[in-house]
């Protein structure tokens, strides 16, 4: 039997691309495990495809804070003992179950449909030739994070909100001191409410006078306070930025630490959709998540008392072997059908055809563009975001020969 972690394993010393070592060996040998918290609470970690595929589908393990208690599985400095739940936070259905989250997320589904993300891929593919347009003027190096894969998914996303792309360079830097784990409590609400503030200010001007985009859509929807609307662009703005750059920078990270996989991509863009699904498995940025069992369960032979915080693993689940062949092998000709890097059940991603759309295009056009992209650093020096909530680099210096 496996030792019980004391906090969540988070050092990235297996490689930049896989997850710590702790917690592959825990999944070998306990995939749904005990673990004791910081602040003392004995709560549980899921590791397994298969465990946590259940436990995404099972409401009971629910996704509300106002419910019980949701401790922390590392320190945050300066953060309070929390002993009472939390708030339910107004518009944030990721933090609801049903009948709530349902009646929110209902009022999205219309602007992320299939065929409303269709009509916005040739927009989508010009806005990456046009960011990559820019960058072969410059001289490199340049850092592909600064240049190309924060740029892109922000000017679509603040194109589809109705965000002022201008605003960008200010709720880029609240968004990543707000999804930083180690910088102190008062921080992290210091750039949750600048954002909340600007965003408030932003949803009652397109009450206002609304225009062509989904936040205005949504401010005509008179059932829908101030406050929900700005917890929902809250949500939007942030997921709809955040994961996609990080994948567009890990991803041509990782594909240029295994030139082969470049090479195939290069050569034969139509293997551009399935190494979209493989390195969203490989790399599942978006990782750890966090559910409160409402009653005693039963996950993978184990019993999850009532009250218990549950943290989830996608990138251990999307590695298990049970699951996928040789699965910390990055083989883009690999069916990846199942993977779990948008989540599972009713809080699967809301977005992700959006940001399936955006990667297909960016890596296509990133490869084609710059035969000879290269990183121009060692790979050991490259800054990765083992300190944020959604992994990444901090920084890719790349050079190509003009």
């Amino acid at each position: 039997m496996s030792e019980i972690p004391h906090g969540l394993p988070m050092e990235r010393d297996a490689g930049p691309f896989d997850p710590p070592s702790r917690i592959t060996a825990l999944r070998e040998t306990r995939p749904v495990s005990p673990m004791v918290f910081p602040d003392g609470h004995q709560g549980w970690l899921v590791t397994g495809y298969e465990a946590v595929r259940r436990l995404m589908a099972d409401t009971r393990f629910s996704s509300r804070q106002d419910l019980g208690v949701i401790h922390l599985p590392y320190e945050t400095p300066g953060m309070p003992v929390i002993t009472e739940p939390s708030p339910q936070p107004p518009g944030m259905f990721v933090a609801m179950d049903p009948p709530d989250h349902t009646r929110l997320r209902r009022k999205l589904t219309g602007a992320f449909t299939v065929k409303r993300m269709k009509q916005l891929e040739e927009h989508i593919t010009d806005i990456v030739e046009r960011q990559l347009d820019e960058m072969a003027r410059l001289t490199p190096p340049v850092d592909l994070v600064k240049e190309f894969a924060l740029p892109v998914p922000s000017l679509v996303i603040c194109e589809m909100l109705g965000v002022p792309y201008a605003d960008r360079d200010a709720f880029h830097a609240n968004c990543a001191s707000f999804m930083k784990r180690d910088v102190t409590f008062e921080e992290k609400m210091a750039s949750y409410g600048a954002l909340a503030t600007y965003l408030t200010e932003l949803v009652t001007s397109k009450r206002a006078a609304p225009d062509e985009d989904i936040l205005s859509d949504l401010a005509r929807d008179e059932d829908l306070g101030i406050d929900e609307l700005t917890g929902i662009a809250f949500l939007l703005l942030l997921a709809g930025h955040e994961t996609t750059a990080n994948m567009l920078a890990l991803g041509t990270f990782a594909l240029l630490e295994h030139p082969s996989q470049a090479a195939a991509l290069r050569a034969d863009a139509s293997l551009a959709p399935g190494a979209v699904e493989e390195l969203l498995r490989y790399l599942s940025v978006a990782d750890i998540f966090y559910r409160y069992a409402a009653e005693d369960l039963e996950l993978g032979g184990e019993t999850i008392p009532e009250g218990s915080t549950v943290v989830i693993s996608l990138l251990a689940a999307n590695r298990d072997p049970e699951r996928f062949d040789d699965p910390d092998t990055l083989d883009i000709r690999r069916n990846a059908r199942g993977l779990l890097a948008f989540g599972h059940g009713i809080h699967q991603c809301l977005g992700q055809q959006l940001a399936r759309i955006e990667m297909r295009a960016g890596f296509e056009a990133l490869f084609r563009r710059f035969p000879t992209l290269r990183l121009a650093i060692p790979a050991h020096e490259v800054k990765l975001k083992s300190d944020m909530n959604i992994y990444g680099v901090h920084e890719l210096p790349v050079a190509w020969t003009p």
